[in-house]
């Protein structure tokens, strides 16, 4: 698998198959229906997959990315490298992309801060990897493959849906006509211009930035710092904004910030993206372009991600500016948080009013995420003069004082949600527990291959483990749990006290963490965690 041409990249072309609706051999109605095959609906399919559960995933294409080989999003945070570590598809991903976590934030020849994400990470995954989005979907579909539940359809174009109480009926266009697909669950990840939430009726609340910026995909003939540099001002580009760091095949991404006015076909010229290049490394600089795009920002947020069996993730349900890696990671998450939720209620292990809780999850990280970008795009494009004084005091006060540092906002790297708030969680938890590497596996690896079940933590008390065999019994009266002794030294990588209990659940969010527990109050917990209370 090369992936790269001499003027571009080589995606993969899927086979278009008949559906069986249309060749008579159709079951009529499924569980779960994927609408988009993109990044997180092939996370969803590839999560629902590994869980047990069969899909099927609609797609108008018939290939991986965008026709014209954008690079897209390339900057995977470590909450999703934890998940697809699960999936089975991280160490591709590992191999192919470029880890880094070591980010200069510069104005001219000056660096004005040095950050290292890697100080303080206790993940077995590391706190970046740099590569291009259609890997990670190629290889989001050579894994649903190799798991065998999801039929893909190329080439299967919604045009339409309605739906009643108990399901959803989506009409899709093919080669070959057009069919009726029955649904009892229907995942809208279609993007930001979803016909399933034009054909429902519904509305997002959103505007489109006036900031301007243009790609350019390079190859240099040179190497560079293997680093995250962000020039908020950079004198190469009329002191207007650029970002530079490096992807999977030795090719750079670098973001010009451009005149709110521009004209996007003018600045995607070869000629014109050569000559920016010049301008900031030299005129003697050796490289190929490897493709060069224009692009704006845009937010966009639905009122609720969940309209009767229908379910928004990833752009379809929110669109934000991609300061922080906070757009890609987001519709992951968003994923990952539906999977386990819809696999419990589909094996009948928990009530339907489980599925409400991924709205009143995902949408306030939705907020979160885009509150904390638009603040990033105010400092680096500023709107009134007073947000230009404060932002040029910050840099001048960050040459010689730490303080200033923190109030530079070139883009706060995407980091987990807190579900504080969530009906799901017992007490202050709700935080997301890193990928630790413990004495026998990782907590990733201990849920790996258990469904959507839960993992009850326990920290034997001094001479006693009979709260380890009641823990046991609660998965014989059907409750979703794996219970796992922690040993001496796991012990204090947790920082757990003799008779604690941390419950985590499928997607390694912590559910409760109760100190001198007893087997009803994990019950309790785990109750409260499904929905069954």
């Amino acid at each position: 698998m090369s992936g790269l041409s001499p003027t571009g990249y080589d995606l993969p072309i899927y086979d278009y198959e008949t559906p069986p609706e249309l060749s008579g051999t159709g079951r009529g109605r499924y569980p779960v229906v994927i609408v988009g095959a993109g990044l997180a609906g092939l996370t969803l399919a590839c999560d629902l997959a590994s869980r047990g559960v069969s899909a099927i995933i609609l797609d108008e294409d018939d290939t991986v990315g965008v026709r014209g080989a954008s690079s897209r999003g390339i900057c995977y945070a470590q909450k999703s490298l934890e998940i697809f570590d699960r999936l089975g598809i991280y160490p591709r991903i590992r191999d192919k992309g470029v880890t880094w976590s070591v980010g200069k934030v510069l104005r001219g020849q000056d660096a004005l801060y040095r950050f290292d994400l890697a100080v303080g990470s206790r993940s077995a995954q590391p706190p970046f990897i740099n590569i291009q989005q259609f890997y990670v979907e190629w290889f989001l579909v050579d894994r649903i493959r190799e798991l065998g539940r999801t039929d893909l359809r190329w080439k299967n174009r919604v045009t339409g849906i309605r739906q009643d109480e108990d399901g959803a009926v989506l009409t899709v266009e093919t080669p070959d006509g057009s069919y009726s697909l029955h649904a009892d669950w229907v995942i809208d990840a279609s993007g930001h211009a979803s016909i399933v939430r034009h054909a429902l009726g519904l509305h997002t609340k959103g505007e489109l930035g006036e900031d301007r910026w243009c790609i350019s995909d390079v190859r240099f003939r040179k190497d560079l710092p293997v680093e995250r540099w962000t020039w908020v001002e950079a004198p190469f580009n009329e002191n207007r904004a650029v970002w530079q760091h490096l992807m999977a095949d030795g090719v750079w991404r670098m973001d010009y910030q451009m005149l709110p006015n521009t004209d996007p076909h003018e600045a995607s010229r070869p000629e014109v993206a050569a000559a920016r290049l010049r301008d900031q490394l030299g005129p003697d600089v050796e490289f190929d372009l490897v493709w060069v795009g224009a692009y704006a920002y845009r937010t966009q947020l639905m009122d609720d991600f969940r309209h009767g069996r229908v379910f928004f993730i990833g752009d379809a349900a929110h669109v934000k500016s991609p300061f922080g890696a906070r757009g890609g990671n987001s519709g992951i998450q968003d994923a990952e948080n539906l999977a386990w939720k819809l696999t419990l209620v589909l094996n009948g292990q928990a009530p339907q009013g489980l599925l409400d809780s991924y709205n009143a999850e995902r949408r306030p990280a939705a907020v979160e995420n885009i509150a904390v970008t638009r603040r990033s795009g105010r400092f680096l494009a500023p709107r009134t003069k007073v947000e230009r004084m404060f932002r040029t005091a910050v840099m001048d006060l960050a040459v010689h004082h730490p303080f200033a540092r923190l109030l530079l906002n070139t883009g706060r790297m995407c980091v987990p949600h807190h579900y504080g708030p969530s009906p799901l969680t017992t007490g202050d938890a709700g935080q997301a527990m890193p990928n630790l590497a413990l004495d026998s596996r990782s907590l990733g690896g201990m849920l790996r291959g258990q469904g959507a079940g839960f993992l009850a933590l326990w920290c034997p008390r001094d001479g006693e483990d009979g709260l380890g065999r009641a823990l046991s019994h609660l998965s014989h009266e059907g409750w979703p749990l794996h219970v796992q002794g922690v040993g001496a030294d796991d012990r204090r990588v947790l920082g757990m006290a003799p008779g604690e209990v941390m419950l985590i659940r499928p997607d390694l969010h912590l559910a409760a963490r109760l100190n001198d527990a007893d087997v009803d109050q994990v019950r309790r917990a785990l109750a409260r965690a499904i929905c069954r209370i």
